[in-house]
């Protein structure tokens, strides 16, 4: 039995679906559930992964973007898995591809925000001088979840942020009314807050930002002067 098999098997056996139904409700029914929390999810793919170690060693990004293509999120999460265990951090310079289309297939915060995390981040630490391009081609595009990322590669760095950039970024989308985009954007600032306070402050107040980037970047700020 191969490993996808192995994998489908083990998820099918365990469906749940009044948790099925819940975590449908919770993403807005744009994808199907099995209904297996995280914490199971995991300790099933790290059994089946061990039973396959050779075939994903060799095989990891065909064996992930095969998963992607399934209609059940707890693939897709595991795809991600897969990738971030085994590739983040030996990429090579053009899985900004594959990075790309992981961004624009089935596309939601949830799954967006690992890749922009733990793939994109680490591949633009990977190959430096495709940051300036990539934020580029990525901040310009009609693409919320592609224009999200832009604002959220670098929440792993926490003090090697280049907060210029950050700061850029913001500047390019402030004026935007996308709930997803005026999120990201307090939640990057308030992941640097941590870093750098007065920087963070002293750009939110000096920036008409929305109201909801504003109160999610001064959150940590704004407690700690209780």
């Amino acid at each position: 039995m191969d490993f996808i098999t192995a994998l489908e098997k083990e998820f099918t056996a365990l469906a749940n679906t009044a948790q099925s139904m819940a975590m449908e409700a919770y993403m807005k029914n744009n994808f199907q559930f099995f209904g297996i929390p995280m914490p199971q999810r995991r300790v099933i793919l790290k059994s089946v992964s061990a039973a396959h170690s050779d075939s994903i060693k060799t095989n990891t990004r065909t064996l992930a973007f095969q998963l992607y293509e399934k209609p059940q999120r707890e693939f897709h999460y595991c795809a991600l898995e897969l990738l971030i265990q085994n590739c983040s951090k030996k990429l090579v310079l053009d899985d900004i591809h594959w990075i790309e289309k992981l961004l624009l297939t089935h596309s939601w915060w949830d799954s967006v925000d690992t890749i922009s995390k733990y793939l994109l981040g680490r591949y633009l630490v990977q190959f430096p001088e495709q940051k300036n391009k990539v934020i580029e081609n990525f901040s310009k595009s009609s693409n919320i979840w592609l224009n999200r990322s832009t604002l959220l590669f670098q929440l792993d760095y926490k003090k090697n942020t280049n907060f210029s950039i950050l700061e850029a970024v913001c500047e390019h989308f402030k004026e935007s009314n996308e709930f997803f985009i005026q999120k990201a954007m307090g939640w990057a600032l308030r992941e640097y807050s941590k870093i750098n306070p007065i920087a963070v402050q002293n750009y939110v107040l000096s920036t008409n930002l929305k109201p909801l980037s504003k109160k999610e970047a001064l959150r940590i700020i704004e407690k700690q002067k209780l």
